[in-house]
């Protein structure tokens, strides 16, 4: 009998762009109607951010050892709780991939013709979206807490690619993740390890200058650092950028196709 382990999956046929887009936008549909289904996990994911800024900003906006520059320590770490709640909904994605493996989606989609990239680009576009989901849940709160924002439209557009961007860059590397492990008991472990130490190593919460030597070495290769580093330059009224907007984005461009090459490569390893 032919087992998943032994099957040969096809290879994807070659397609113009106008396809290869819509099989993106197919799989994402595909993705964002489970989110319409079960809309409960948003109002989970809406507490976290909520305890963070009001509870732990307000104790160290009182901390004057801090230093944020021209802004309040609220609005310093505003957008790093962004960020952060970015990274955890996106960091256990590939959990559902798992599950899509174990009730045989995986294996369907494997011998449609669409390209792994597709698949893979797919889900990094439904990522994204849920990310906005959570970018408005955070700018509401920073609203009620009186958080100075900045609301020209192209400041706003900046803080909507990169909440996409974050999300679609996590959403991936989660997939690489799922694709090694193959497991929900081995990856539910691993993202727990992950999460806060991406969390911590970054200037999500405490500028770059405070940290020792070595930790600002390993915040230097965080991506979750350049995205905080982008939002709160553009999200926060008086906010600045350590980096600069196009080393931010770039790094972020960068490890997003890095990991969407790398999902691609692996997709096909999770129906064996």
């Amino acid at each position: 009998m032919e087992t998943a382990a032994s099957h040969e999956y096809p290879a994807p046929r070659m397609m113009g762009p106008v396809t290869y887009v819509r099989q993106v936008a197919a799989v994402a549909d595909a993705e964002l109607r489970k989110l319409l289904r079960d809309p409960t996990e948003l109002f989970s994911r809406a507490i976290q951010p909520i305890l963070w800024l009001v509870i732990f900003g307000q104790v160290f906006s009182q901390v004057r050892g801090i230093p944020t520059g021209r802004i309040g320590y609220l609005a310093f770490m505003t957008p790093g709780i962004l960020a952060q709640s970015v990274l955890f909904s996106a960091i256990f994605y590939g959990i559902a991939v798992i599950w899509e493996r174990d009730l045989g989606i995986v294996h369907k989609l494997l011998v449609t013709p669409a390209p792994r990239s597709a698949l893979v680009l797919g889900k990094a576009v439904a990522a994204g979206s849920r990310g906005l989901i959570q970018a408005a849940i955070v700018l509401l709160i920073a609203l009620a807490l009186g958080i100075e924002l900045q609301w020209h439209p192209g400041s706003i557009l900046v803080v909507l690619l990169a909440v996409m961007l974050g999300s679609a860059i996590f959403s991936t590397f989660s997939l690489v993740v799922a694709c090694i492990v193959k497991t929900r008991e081995r990856f539910m472990g691993i993202g727990q390890v992950l999460t806060m130490p991406l969390f911590f190593a970054s200037s999500a919460i405490y500028p770059l200058d405070l940290m020792p030597h070595w930790l600002q070495v390993v915040a230097r290769v965080n991506p979750l650092t350049y995205l905080v580093d982008a939002l709160r330059a553009t999200m926060i009224a008086g906010g600045e950028s350590a980096h600069g907007l196009a080393t931010d984005f770039g790094v972020l461009i960068a490890v997003f196709a890095g990991f969407t090459a790398c999902a691609a490569r692996l997709y096909p390893q999770l129906a064996r």
